[in-house]
């Protein structure tokens, strides 16, 4: 089995998962020192259907919680869709504003 291989690359606001030396999932986002907006989950069209884009998030959101500074705003469709399979992480959720 080929090893993944998570990275945040800060310069350009994005969280990748490589399998081997294939980039096989991004995941883009905007911080503004308190909050994360996830904007666009997107896995390469060949490495599609196993999961990767799932498991991107998943290690983005450990990331998140690891630092422990930062709450997540999920403007993608596909991260609001994994916070609600996922309930044990709405903690990391930022509130959203009534108005």
């Amino acid at each position: 089995m080929t090893a993944f291989r998570f990275t945040d690359e800060k310069d350009q606001s994005r969280y990748t998962l490589h399998r081997g030396d294939d980039l096989v999932s991004v995941l883009d986002y905007r911080d503004d020192g308190q909050t994360l907006a996830m904007t666009r989950a997107y896995t390469i069209p060949t490495f599609r259907g196993h999961g990767y884009a799932g498991e991107l998030v998943a290690r983005a959101v450990e990331d998140v919680a690891a630092r422990g500074d930062r709450v997540v705003s999920p403007v993608c469709w596909y991260v609001a869709d994994w916070f609600a399979a996922h309930p044990e992480h709405a903690g990391l959720l930022a509130q959203r504003r009534a108005g």
